[in-house]
């Protein structure tokens, strides 16, 4: 008989990612667990926690392997198809919130949401606000939608690359995105958890500035005066950042830096 005991204490796995599996598995809480760790283990559950470990062990991301990820205090569906949800990111959500305080009514573009992470977190937060987001692929708007729904967030989600997404004549207070910004020949990209990570959503294929390049230009197009449009970056991108600001007649242009003491964002206003 394997008892739920047994399956914990697999050697192969740190103890918090396999009792997250496990919880999983069995569809239980972590308090179901303790009170019950010695009841035999359900013959399916334990053989999809096997499942879990192995596909763990070959690399592939917890938050995968569980469908899900907290970010901003909310849990947010994930899939292979959208990048998974970074605290980094948490301090391009906490800029945009304060651009909007106060302002209801005022209009947020997110570029290439994903999963939704920061459309949602801001439209949650700033309910009186009009939040839409872009993303070319339609299975990352699948996975933003249902966390929109979910979570109850109005969210206007809209298909296409960038700002060809949108209606000619649109325009937003503020534009925020996290866009591909790793370069292609980053061997990073074929290590941890962005071995699993779709590509696009990682790296534009050339040297990580091109899409960050791209929205910097475009975007005086489709903001109000007094717009401001805030971008993550690279850990050793924000002078090459601020500087395609600057050039596309930003004014204002700053970094903030996140908690690690990194410079992770890079903004300005028209």
């Amino acid at each position: 008989m394997t008892r739920i005991l047994d399956l914990l204490n697999d050697p192969r796995l740190p103890r918090l990612e396999a009792r997250m599996l496990l919880e999983h598995a069995l569809h239980k809480p972590r308090a179901w667990l303790l009170a019950h760790d010695t009841d035999p283990a359900p013959a399916a559950a334990a053989q999809a926690y096997r499942t879990l470990i192995e596909r763990r062990l070959a690399g592939e991301p917890m938050a995968y392997l569980l469908g899900e990820r907290e970010f901003m205090g909310h849990m947010l569906r994930v899939t292979p198809d959208v990048l998974i949800p970074r605290p980094d990111t948490e301090l391009l959500v906490e800029t945009a919130l304060e651009m909007l305080s106060g302002r209801p009514g005022a209009a947020l573009l997110d570029l290439g949401t994903g999963s939704g992470a920061i459309a949602v977190s801001i439209a949650l937060a700033r309910p009186r606000c009009e939040v839409s987001a872009t993303d070319a692929s339609a299975a990352a708007l699948a996975v933003a939608a249902d966390n929109a729904n979910r979570l109850g967030a109005r969210v206007r989600l809209l298909q296409g690359d960038w700002f060809d997404a949108l209606p000619a004549g649109e325009r937003f207070d503020v534009i925020v995105s996290n866009p591909p910004y790793i370069c292609s020949t980053d061997p990073h990209l074929q290590q941890g958890d962005l071995r699993h990570e779709p590509r696009g959503a990682l790296t534009d294929g050339a040297d990580g500035l091109r899409d960050l390049a791209r929205i910097a230009a475009d975007a005086p197009r489709w903001l109000r005066p007094g717009g401001a449009l805030w971008l993550e970056h690279g850990w050793d991108q924000a002078e090459a950042v601020r500087s395609l600001l600057q050039q596309a007649g930003f004014t204002g242009v700053a970094s903030r830096r996140d908690l690690a003491g990194i410079e992770r964002i890079s903004g300005g206003y028209l």
